[in-house]
């Protein structure tokens, strides 16, 4: 009969589980659920947050192309907020939000405002000006010559910052576990705070996963949405 619980030189346990081990099997088929569960919190949080950061920052940043003052008081803003810690900033939201994922929500999208506004902005200030002036040569008003020729030029850069935007999400997502909505760093800090290692290391893998996904996935939209740059680079 092998013991589990044995002085030295009895044999481990079979069971990984028991043994504590960081990689297991068996934790990734009896806890399936709540990986998934946890999975789909953190791309839910994701995926709404940089969303409406994008809504927010896509008219910030053609604001200040169109009124130059503005540009200095909109990077600086949004660079302020950036530089605040994450725990400070759901701190500061804890009065208005509560404890809710509407605080991670909010804190993620001060976050992602930064890095959009920046590449919005820098993709909108690139396009040529004698194109504008073709465009409005042939009658395009502010509204088309923005939807139809500055954005769609602007969007390499935009894309770019959108890509470096959704990672930074994926890993800050984590940090709203001190708030009970963290997706995959709730299991992280609750295995951490019981040193269960194959819970820490499973969901730190998935996050990993997620950031590398979303990264594939947003290049090859880029890709596809922006053809012309394939064709100048041959």
């Amino acid at each position: 009969m092998r013991l589990v619980n044995g002085g030295p030189g009895t044999a481990p346990p079979d069971d990984c589980l028991a043994r504590n081990d960081w990689i297991c099997g068996e934790y990734l088929s009896t806890r399936r659920h709540i990986l998934l569960d946890a999975t789909v919190q953190h791309l839910e949080i994701t995926v709404v947050a940089v969303a409406i950061a994008v809504v927010i920052a896509v008219p910030l940043a053609v604001m200040a192309r169109r009124w130059g003052w503005a540009a200095g008081p909109v990077l600086a803003l949004t660079t302020v907020l950036y530089t605040i810690p994450s725990l400070a900033m759901f701190s500061l939201l804890l009065p208005v939000y509560g404890l809710s994922a509407t605080l991670v929500v909010a804190g993620l999208v001060l976050y992602s405002l930064t890095l959009l506004v920046r590449n919005i902005l820098a993709g909108l200030r690139s396009v040529p000006e004698d194109t504008r002036q073709a465009a409005r040569g042939m009658g395009y008003g502010p509204i088309r010559l923005l939807l139809t020729v500055e954005l769609p030029l602007a969007l390499p850069a935009a894309l770019a910052g959108l890509r470096i935007a959704t990672v930074s999400a994926v890993s800050l997502v984590t940090v709203g576990a001190i708030v009970g909505y963290g997706g995959l760093g709730n299991l992280i800090y609750a295995g951490m705070n019981t040193n269960f290692r194959a819970q820490v290391l499973s969901a730190s893998v998935l996050c990993v996963v997620i950031a590398l996904v979303a990264d594939v996935l947003l290049l090859g939209i880029g890709r596809a949405l922006t053809p012309w740059t394939r064709a100048g680079r041959a």
